[in-house]
């Protein structure tokens, strides 16, 4: 299945839509529109990318005066996030903060449907905190305000804050449903001075296999294409999956676990991974030449790992693919390999008669390629 991620300025059309408050904004694309802005004083400048990450990349800055503004929107549309450039910012009213919280719901199918989550502790370390309560929902029309009032009790206090939350889970499980979301995540829920619940940020994911169904869907989907990094855009063609990162070592693997494991597997060793590019969805010549085009022309990629796990892939094809890509590949970047699982043994002898190293562990290939790129940076 394809997922797209909108903008949060899109999220947050559906959010008013449903009666979830949000802050004051408007959307700027130039200079000109940066000048004519009426919103009051200060304002929080958000970048507006189809990924995550904005606040810990710069992506997200404070503006008090008409001098502060026009330089944070100058500064924010010359980044790049995850490769994105951004078509424009958010600018909203700064929000006096009593507390932050975290809600969301989520497809989760080992529920057969809706996972509510919540934690009264919101914000960008909420990853650093015990994980949140889950509320399995299943169907939205299973949702009952009694049952999540007997989860939230035990860790929220405050029987207003409470209510509040059951109301506003309640209308994103409608978002959800509406609009065939597989999450829609609010991070932080604000608690404001006054005591309402506002919506300082909106995470929401649609399904891009339901597009057909919704005009709305399908115009979002191709906007966000239209925006995306031309390498993207080819994976996407392609059937790759990637997503650009800001570390060095280029990473090709297959399948959404086995490539989260080995980004960590680098995390561990003391590196970083450039990217996250699954070639699962194509392990033909084709997809992997792509692949190692792309991460041979990236000039932040010093170093490329590959690590397959054969289970309905016969690793044998994929190095008899390898052997033959590499041979005629004129890139100077350190390659290292680890085929693991269907015909591996073949595949090592494979890579081995090719003049390769297969790598018994996934640890070890990491370790190699670590040790490869430092010696380049030397």
């Amino acid at each position: 299945m394809h997922f797209m991620l909108v903008t949060e300025a899109q999220g947050k059309v559906l959010l008013r839509a449903a009666a979830v408050a949000t802050p004051s904004s408007q959307e700027l694309r130039s200079l000109d529109e940066v000048r004519a802005c009426r919103i009051d004083l200060p304002v929080a400048v958000k970048a507006q990318v189809a990924t995550g990450g904005r606040g810990k990349a710069g992506g997200i800055r404070k503006a008090s005066s008409a001098a502060e503004l026009e330089e944070a929107f100058g500064a924010i549309m010359a980044m790049r996030f995850a490769g994105e450039a951004p078509a424009s910012v958010l600018v909203e009213t700064w929000l006096e903060i009593e507390r932050e919280l975290y809600l969301a719901v989520a497809i989760d199918s080992r529920v057969g449907g809706f996972n509510v989550l919540y934690s009264p502790r919101g914000g960008v370390n909420i990853e650093d905190g015990p994980p949140p309560l889950s509320y399995p929902v299943g169907l939205a029309r299973n949702f009952r305000a009694h049952v999540f009032r007997g989860l939230l009790e035990p860790v929220e206090p405050d029987a207003r804050v409470r209510e509040r939350v059951i109301s506003v889970a309640r209308r994103l499980l409608d978002i959800a449903l509406a609009n065939e979301c597989t999450t829609v995540e609010i991070n932080p829920l604000v608690v404001a001075k006054s005591g309402a619940l506002v919506a300082a940020d909106a995470k929401i994911v649609l399904d891009e296999a339901a597009a057909f169904r919704r005009a709305e869907t399908a115009a979002a989907i191709a906007t966000t294409r239209e925006k995306a990094d031309r390498g993207i855009r080819l994976c996407e063609e392609a059937n790759l999956m990637l997503v650009w990162l800001d570390g060095e070592i280029g990473l090709i693997s297959g399948g959404a676990g086995m490539t989260m494991a080995a980004m960590d597997a680098i995390d561990g060793a003391g590196a970083q991974p450039a990217c996250f590019l699954d070639v699962s969805g194509n392990p033909t010549p084709a997809g992997f030449g792509l692949a190692f085009d792309l991460l041979d022309r990236a000039p932040k990629v010093k170093g490329i790992l590959v690590s397959m796990f054969g289970g309905g892939l016969h690793t044998d094809r994929v190095a008899k693919t390898l052997v033959e890509l590499l041979g005629k590949r004129t890139s100077v970047k350190p390659v290292t390999l680890r085929l693991n699982g269907t015909r591996s043994d073949l595949a090592t002898t494979i890579l081995r008669d090719g003049g390769h190293q297969n790598h018994a562990t996934l640890e070890a290939a990491v370790a190699d390629i670590v040790k490869r790129v430092a010696e380049v940076r030397r």
